[in-house]
């Protein structure tokens, strides 16, 4: 027995002196973007969105990397508006193989494009636009911690489809990120069988709060037939002046209302509650979907160390696109990267302001291999071929 427990002994310190001594530094990029006025400024956003997602994330790897001998750093680059988002990344690959950008998407399919990023690590934690998963903008080095657009909109249908609201109204907002988001609805509601009867513009450009609400009932007084009226506004901007304020009473949904979400204070359930409060200590407010992003691609990379005793950035790359790899996202089901996008499969609540509807996927959507691919875009449909697909 004294030999058996010796034996063991060696064993477990010769593990622990294979994984020491490793250091591993990650960079979040940032580019400043100009933010479009809105009627409201009730609910700016946070400066520090996405970087204490991922301090948080660096300060829980310090626990288990203290007793492995890994240690982990953090730093931020941040690019101002009309500044050189390239060069900042090309100098930050020089310093650090894991480099998390929270840009546009097309700044993000530069900077993956770089000579010096073909052998880096690279995280979208803001971009949700679909064709940056697809033959246009996908890259072998480029992984996607926010999720898709078009997974949140599946989520929603998936939602409205099991509540049987099969016919839909959509108000789309004047802005960029409102385009990605009404198109990812149209699409899934198409996807999902549902029935699109009305889709309008919001062209109105008046800036008082209660001049939009007056034009809501006139706005939505001849619109055909519908259970659900979708709005896209992603960027906060009229949608608040539409819920109780349509001419005929029905739930709101899109980016108001009836909400799918990476993240959002009223997740509860499966420790996320723990999660939340480590994050509310730290940043002194709630935490948002980029914030959980930029906390799930240092979590992600940190596994990655831990599972493989190495830093090397390719080792790390294909554990994590293994089926070995295994995220706790506190979502109620492991998450993992699509080996054909670099998308992380995660579940996508559903929330209203207040309280956590439901978490899609739903049980009445079947997958032959992983449900959580009933969310977005599935491998045979996907045109992404970066990933050898």
């Amino acid at each position: 027995m004294r030999a058996l427990v010796m034996a063991a002994l060696a064993a477990l310190a010769s593990a622990q002196s294979a994984l020491a001594d490793i250091e591993l530094r990650v960079i979040y990029l940032r580019q400043e973007i100009a933010r479009p006025p809105v009627l409201s400024d009730l609910d700016p956003v946070p400066a520090d969105e996405g970087t204490r997602g991922a301090e948080l994330a660096i300060a829980e790897l310090a626990t288990t990397g203290g007793f492995l001998g890994h240690s982990y750093s953090l730093d931020f680059v941040e690019v101002p508006q009309g500044g050189d988002l390239s060069a900042a990344a090309a100098a930050a690959l020089d310093d650090a193989p894991v480099i998390l950008i929270e840009a546009p998407a097309d700044a993000v399919a530069a900077v993956s494009a770089l000579p010096g990023a073909a052998g880096a690590i690279l995280f979208n934690v803001a971009a949700p636009d679909p064709w940056l998963r697809d033959a246009e903008g996908c890259r072998a080095n480029l992984f996607h911690t926010i999720p898709a657009a078009n997974m949140r909109a599946d989520a929603l249908m998936q939602y409205l489809t099991v509540r049987r609201w099969t016919d839909l109204a959509l108000i789309e907002g004047p802005f960029p990120a409102d385009a990605v988001w009404a198109d990812a609805l149209r699409a899934s509601a198409e996807k999902f069988g549902l029935r699109l009867r009305e889709d309008m513009a919001w062209d109105f450009d008046g800036d008082l709060g209660r001049t939009a609400q007056a034009e809501i009932p006139i706005l939505t007084q001849g619109f055909a037939g519908h259970d659900v009226l979708l709005v896209a506004d992603e960027t906060g901007d009229f949608g608040r002046y539409v819920l109780f304020n349509t001419w005929e009473p029905r739930p709101v949904g899109g980016s108001e209302g009836i909400v799918p979400v990476a993240w959002a204070p009223v997740l509860e359930n499966w420790g996320a509650s723990q999660l939340q409060n480590r994050f509310a200590d730290l940043a002194e407010r709630d935490m948002r979907p980029v914030d959980y992003a930029a906390w799930a691609a240092v979590r992600a990379v940190g596994e990655a160390v831990t599972r493989t005793g190495s830093a090397d950035p390719a080792t790390l790359r294909d554990y994590m696109l293994s089926d070995t790899f295994a995220l706790d996202g506190f979502k109620g089901r492991p998450l993992s990267f699509r080996p054909w996008d670099g998308q992380l499969r995660q579940p996508i609540p559903v929330v209203s302001p207040r309280a956590m509807l439901a978490m899609a996927p739903f049980d009445a959507f079947l997958h032959a291999g992983n449900e959580l691919d009933t969310l977005g875009t599935d491998a045979g449909e996907s045109t992404c071929t970066a990933f050898g697909g």
